[in-house]
C-alpha cells in the first residue's frame, strides 16, 4: 500500500498533521499502536464499586493552555482552529477560576487576565515590579518560533532581569513542569512559549475533557478522507540513500511513502530507524494520583483550579532521587473550571516527579506498596491545603504506566533534551512532530503537526 504521507502516532500532533495533509487531497494514514487516540493526553473509564457509576477520567495535562475568547485574532488557539477548520464553539471551553503558585514563603495567583499576575507581583514583590515589566516587554518582543534559534538558558535571562531568587523560582516553576525536557532549566524560546500560554492566555478545559478535542480531531480527519488505523504498531522505518521509503508494521505489513511524520518522540523514532537513541532520552517522568470524593469540594475550602505546590523556596525540577518526590506537586481541581457542574462527585489530580528505573525494577507486591505510598502522600498534601473529603475511588499512575501506554522510553513525558525545531531529521523525508519538534502543550502539539505538515507536506 502506498501513501503520500505516513504519520506515526494518533496523538494531538499526529491527528492535526493528518487533517492538514488530507484536507489538501493527500492520501495519508495515521498509525496508532493502541485502541484509542491521544498518546500522552488520553482518557479511560472505570466503574466505582461503591456507587456502581461509570466515571470518565482524563490523563496527561490538566488544562488546555493558550486560552482565547471567541473572535480573538492572532492567538495560537484561534490559529489552529482556523487551520483545522474546527469551530470555536465545538470545544465548549470552561475557563479556570484562577491558579496559584504556592511556595513556602509566598503565593502568587494568576488567571486568564494577565493583570492579576501583575498586581500580585506588585503587591508581594514591589521592589521587582519594574523589572518584571521589563521582562514582560522583552518576552513580547522575542521571536520564540524561530526554528533556527540556538539554546538559551531561561534562568540566565531571568537572572538578568529579576534580582529576587524567590520570584525567579516562582515564575519559572509552572513553566518547567508544564513542558521542560531539561532538568532545572529550559530553553528561553520554550520559556516564552509557556509564559504566553500560561500567564498571558491562560487555562481552560473542554466541558467533556480531552475526549472533546480528540473526537473533534478524529471526526475531522475522517471527514477530509484520512485513514486512521489502530493496533498498528510500527516495527521499523525503512530508508535508503535517497531517503525514507516507508514503514514496516509489527505484523509484517509494509506501507510505502516518501514522507513519514513521526510523533513517537525523537529517541523512539531513531530506534525505529535502527539508530542510536540512548543519549537523547529525557530524564523526566511522573506519578499521577486521581482521587474521587463523595461530593464536590466547597470553594471555601479550595478555590484555585490548579496549584503549583512547592514546600520550600527553591524549586528542584529534576528526576526524583527516589521513586517519587512529594516536595512539589501539580494539583488540579477540575471542578474549579467555570461553568462545570457543581453537583455530584469531586475530583482531584496530583502529579509528582518520579524516577523510572526505580519503578521499573519493582516486583508486583512492592510496586503496589509504593503506589499506596504515593496515594498517602497525595492525601497528606491535600490535607495541608485544607482539602479533606471522603474518598470513594483512587488510582495511581507511575512512569511504567506511561511507558506501557505511550511507548516512550523510560516513561519520559516531555521527550528528549534534543529538539528538532525545523522538524527535519538526517533522513530525507522523515520529520519529527510534537514534543521533540519543540512546541509544548496540547495547543503547541497541534500547531507542531500543522506547521511541519504545511512546511514539508504541502509547500513542497
Amino acid at each position: 500500500m502506498s501513501y503520500d504521507a505516513i504519520i506515526i502516532g494518533a496523538g494531538m500532533s499526529g491527528l492535526a498533521a493528518g487533517i492538514r495533509l488530507a484536507m489538501y487531497g493527500k492520501k495519508v494514514v495515521v498509525l496508532e499502536k493502541h485502541t484509542i487516540s491521544g498518546g500522552l493526553n488520553s482518557y479511560y473509564q472505570r466503574r466505582i464499586p461503591s456507587t456502581k457509576e461509570i466515571f470518565q477520567f482524563d490523563v496527561g495535562l490538566h488544562a488546555l493552555t493558550n486560552f482565547a475568547k471567541k473572535g480573538e485574532k492572532r492567538k495560537p488557539l484561534t490559529k489552529l482552529l482556523r487551520q483545522l477548520r474546527i469551530g470555536y464553539d465545538e470545544l465548549e471551553l470552561c475557563e479556570q477560576t484562577f491558579s496559584q503558585i504556592h511556595f513556602k514563603s509566598a503565593k502568587l495567583n494568576f488567571s486568564n487576565d494577565f493583570e492579576l499576575l501583575q498586581s500580585e507581583v506588585k503587591s508581594i514583590f514591589p521592589e521587582e515590579f519594574d523589572n518584571f515589566q521589563k521582562l514582560y516587554q522583552y518576552i513580547l518582543e522575542f521571536n520564540e518560533v524561530n526554528l533556527n534559534a540556538d539554546y538559551l538558558s531561561a534562568k540566565k535571562v531571568l537572572e538578568s532581569y529579576i534580582a529576587t531568587p524567590l520570584l525567579r523560582e516562582m515564575l519559572i516553576a509552572p513553566l518547567l513542569i508544564y513542558g521542560s525536557a531539561w532538568e532545572n532549566d529550559m530553553d528561553f524560546s520554550q520559556f516564552v512559549i509557556m509564559f504566553k500560554a500560561l500567564y498571558l492566555e491562560g487555562f481552560s478545559r473542554p466541558r467533556g475533557g480531552v475526549r472533546t478535542i480528540l473526537s473533534l480531531l478524529e471526526n475531522k480527519f475522517k471527514e477530509v478522507g484520512g485513514e486512521l488505523r489502530y493496533r498498528s504498531s510500527v516495527e521499523s522505518i525503512e530508508y535508503n540513500e535517497s531517503g525514507v521509503s516507508g514503514v514496516v508494521l509489527k505484523n509484517g505489513e509494509k506501507l510505502e511513502s516518501k514522507k513519514v511524520f513521526s510523533s513517537a518522540g525523537l529517541p523512539e523514532t531513531m530506534d525505529m530507524c535502527q539508530k542510536d537513541k540512548r543519549s537523547i532520552i529525557g530524564k523526566l517522568s511522573f506519578t499521577e494520583t486521581i482521587l474521587v470524593f463523595d461530593k464536590k469540594i466547597k470553594h471555601s475550602e479550595n478555590e484555585p483550579t490548579i496549584i503549583f505546590y512547592n514546600d520550600s523556596d527553591q524549586y528542584n525540577y529534576q528526576r526524583a532521587q527516589n521513586f517519587y518526590d512529594a516536595s512539589s506537586a501539580v494539583i488540579c481541581f477540575p471542578d474549579n473550571y467555570e461553568s462545570q457542574n457543581k453537583d455530584g462527585h469531586g475530583v482531584a489530580r496530583l502529579t509528582f516527579m518520579a524516577h523510572f528505573d526505580q519503578w521499573n525494577n519493582l516486583e508486583k507486591p512492592d510496586y503496589l506498596t509504593k503506589k499506596n505510598e504515593v496515594l498517602s502522600e497525595s492525601k497528606r498534601i491535600l490535607k495541608n491545603l485544607n482539602v479533606e473529603q471522603s474518598e470513594i475511588y483512587s488510582d495511581v499512575f507511575t512512569p511504567t504506566t506511561i511507558k506501557r501506554y505511550t511507548n516512550h522510553f523510560d516513561g519520559t513525558v516531555y521527550g528528549s533534551t534534543t529538539k528538532y525545531r525545523d522538524g527535519q531529521t538526517k533522513i530525507d523525508g522523515l520529520y519529527i512532530i510534537g514534543t521533540d519538534q519543540g512546541f509544548l502543550g496540547i495547543v503547541g502539539s497541534m500547531l507542531s503537526g500543522i506547521s511541519i505538515s504545511n512546511l514539508y507536506g504541502l509547500m513542497e
